[in-house]
């Protein structure tokens, strides 16, 4: 009998050699963390070892040189680089597995772990892990906004109830988010009408972005220069990030495989919508075959997922989504949530057009879209983001809080009611991980 473990693994070191010879090279553990300022060149293409097998990141353009190039140099106060927190091997976000990693190596002194947002925050003692908490355990970086948004009148007034990170004291309200990944942006830059940036929609364009993030996360005294603008722009639109190997079912970019995967089909424009469930045909289970194999049988629980995704999901997470929305996870009717995240008690106006599901007087861990707008609808929307390379940079939703792509799937079943049978959220978990 085959010991379905062993064989798990022997595909896992076949993917990552296969995926080695493509690539030209290999990062040994010294090269999986790109610190800022490191110099030499991000490759064409380069794979990276996660939990579930492998991460590709491609730049459309060939080879980046990292010197002196502003997406990979400290343009600031802190020693941070953007890709500082969109770490390729994370799939050009950061994990916070990888964050924990980090810690230990450098006791803390990474400058990822800035006081500014990268601790629970700025007045804690900055050498205790405790007061990092929630960026080890959640992955989740401080954003503060100030209250009222500037040139809006809310509908709303915000109350702290919560405040376990004692940071909601001032003038502005801190909230906790994890970073969205700086890559396959062409796509939705593209779109008939463009995209609204972070998890509020406050940037309306990668140049802006980039312009508070220097400022902002970097600690930048000066305003970054037009060149350097363009330059980081440029990067973000030609690099892709997407799964290119699984330990199950082997390399995904295979030339007669699913057009959907990998970053080469993204950066080529052959990927498509992940709701097109007919990319997946090839990997469908024949009819009437029994035992086709570890590999295939994998392929086909993948285009099962497919078929799932399309049916339950697609309406929402499509190519070029410009759209936020309430997803259910931040808010609540009763003064509960996460007790290591702030809660905030929100009473619409009168005259406000209320929450769609809550009314005018309920609680929040994050506004979301609504600490820009200002409207009562809004508390609690967030901005859908792109699922590439999902099994690289858990965990999911804005602020953290699904350790795994099961527990995404989970949330959803309950949320909506639908009932999946334990076969339906492993397919649908299967097809998640190969993004």
């Amino acid at each position: 009998m085959l010991n379905l473990p062993s064989v798990a693994l022997a595909i896992a070191v076949m993917s990552t050699q296969m995926a080695t010879a493509q690539s030209g090279r290999s990062y040994g553990p010294g090269h999986i963390w790109w610190e800022a300022g490191q110099g030499g060149a991000l490759p064409w293409e380069e794979t990276y070892d996660n939990p579930d097998g492998q991460v590709g990141i491609l730049n459309r353009e060939g080879a980046v040189r990292t010197d002196r190039h502003p997406f990979f140099e400290a343009l600031g106060a802190n020693g941070r680089a953007c890709v500082t927190c969109h770490q390729p091997s994370n799939a050009m976000s950061v994990s916070a597995a990888a964050l924990r990693e980090r810690w230990k190596e450098t006791g803390g002194k990474d400058p990822i772990f800035a006081a500014v947002d990268g601790s629970n925050c700025p007045d804690l003692a900055q050498e205790m892990e405790s007061s990092h908490s929630l960026l080890l355990e959640r992955g989740l970086f401080r954003i503060f906004l100030p209250w009222p948004p500037r040139g809006v009148r809310p509908e709303f007034r915000i109350e702290v109830v919560r405040d376990p990170t004692g940071c909601n004291k001032g003038g502005d309200i801190s909230l906790y988010r994890r970073p969205r990944i700086a890559a396959n942006l062409d796509t939705i830059v593209a779109g008939p009408r463009g995209m609204s940036f972070m998890a509020d929609g406050r940037e309306p364009s990668l140049t802006s972005q980039a312009i508070s993030a220097i400022l902002v996360h970097e600690q930048a005294g000066t305003h970054p220069t037009l060149e350097q603008l363009r330059k980081i722009v440029e990067f973000e639109t030609q690099v892709y990030a997407a799964q290119s190997a699984d330990i199950r079912g082997g390399l995904l970019n295979e030339k007669d495989g699913p057009a959907a995967l990998g970053p080469q089909n993204l950066a080529g424009g052959s990927a498509g919508s992940l709701g097109a469930a007919l990319l997946f045909d090839v990997w469908r289970k024949p009819q009437g075959a029994t035992d086709i194999g570890l590999q295939r049988e994998f392929r086909a629980s993948v285009a099962r997922g497919s078929d799932l995704f399309s049916a339950r999901c697609a309406s929402c997470h499509t190519s070029g989504t410009t759209r936020w929305m309430d997803i259910g996870t931040a808010n609540s009717a009763v003064a509960a949530g996460s007790a290591d995240l702030p809660l905030f008690r929100i009473t619409c106006d009168p005259r406000a057009t209320p929450h769609p599901s809550l009314g005018r007087v309920f609680y929040t861990q994050d506004p979301g879209r609504a600490m820009i707008s200002g409207k009562c609808a809004d508390v609690g929307a967030i901005v859908l983001q792109q699922l590439r390379g999902l099994a690289a940079r858990a965990p999911y939703f804005s602020n953290g809080s699904a350790r795994t792509l099961r527990e995404v799937v989970e949330f959803y079943d309950r949320r909506f009611k639908i009932g999946y049978s334990e076969q339906e959220k492993q397919d649908l978990m299967d097809f998640l991980r190969v993004l």
